[in-house]
């Protein structure tokens, strides 16, 4: 089947959805498999420059006041948002379990507690209204970035979504380092 959104975007559904397990940088989900860059670029050349990223979640927060029409299963806990014959956003059922840097493959064991509550901070971290406070060096926002970092760095277990963590947030922790 093939779907058209907004005129001139086209889906092609298939019987079943891409068997790709996703990865979550904090920044994009990324539905390709390649291990590192010389795959990725042989990847991107059969795309025929559909990409493989994700960029946005939501186009407007203002989607989540009307009901939903479809869900379009895309991979494995990935999919598209349809709202008035529109694709407005993608969803990832679980993304502190696809956290990963770069090319990595996911950790296929469960998420520890701990990670996911600092995914959230991290991802308030770095949206707004809080990362205008950061900006702005609000006292509040940078012991809030702080406590971030520090909990992060000390986490035990799980730690490539912890460096994953890390990753995200370094550059305003680095803007930052004479708090």
């Amino acid at each position: 089947m093939r779907l058209t959104f907004d005129n001139d975007w086209h889906a092609t559904v298939t019987a079943d959805p891409l068997p790709i397990i996703p990865r979550f940088s904090g920044n994009s989900v990324d539905t390709a498999h390649y291990a590192d860059v010389k795959e990725r670029e042989r990847f991107l050349l059969a795309t025929f420059g559909s990409q493989e990223r994700l960029l946005t979640s939501l186009r407007d927060r203002d989607v989540l006041n009307e009901r939903l029409e479809a869900r379009i299963g895309i991979a494995p806990d990935v999919a598209f948002l349809v709202q008035h014959g529109t694709v407005v956003g993608w969803s990832l059922t679980d993304p502190a379990r696809y956290l990963t840097q770069a090319f990595a493959a996911p950790d296929p064991n469960p998420p520890f507690p701990a990670t996911r509550r600092l995914l959230t901070e991290c991802l308030d971290l770095i949206t707004e209204p809080v990362i205008d406070d950061v900006m702005d060096g609000e006292p509040a926002a940078l012991a809030r970035l702080r406590a971030a970092d520090q909990a992060l760095r000390t986490q035990h277990g799980d730690r490539s979504r912890a460096d994953a963590l890390l990753t995200l947030i370094a550059n305003l922790v680095e803007d930052h380092r004479n708090w």
